[in-house]
């Protein structure tokens, strides 16, 4: 069985900075892209950002020079350091990865986890 467990959510005052993580575990033999997602409430689940392979990424055009997406292939890890945050990024966030496991090949997502940006 995939398990992505995020972490590093919380709540944090505007201009503040947080760092999600995505540990990935299971029998796993190939990860392709992985992304962050997130849900604010009453709005539809929007990409956030994405990194292949290859370390090449994309962001959603509200977080771009805020936001930054890496990953540690070695680690099974990918992670999402958030920096002026703003209210506006207040939603749940998820870690999405697409990859080859013993049981499927396709999209695979974490729980969740909630970050909040308030004073």
């Amino acid at each position: 069985q995939v398990q992505l467990v995020e972490s590093g959510g919380g709540l944090v005052q505007p201009g503040g900075s947080l760092r999600l993580s995505c540990a990935l575990s299971g029998s796993i033999f190939s990860i392709y892209t992985m992304g962050w997602y997130r849900q604010a409430p009453g709005k539809q689940r929007e990409l956030v950002a994405t990194i292949t392979p290859g370390g090449s990424t994309n962001y959603v055009d509200s977080v771009k020079g805020r936001f930054t997406i890496s990953r540690d292939s070695a680690k099974n890890t990918v992670y999402l350091q958030m920096n002026t945050l703003k209210s506006e990024d207040t939603a749940v966030y998820y870690c999405n990865a697409n990859l080859a496991s013993t049981f499927r090949t396709g999209a695979y997502w974490g729980q969740g986890t909630q970050v909040t940006v308030s004073s």
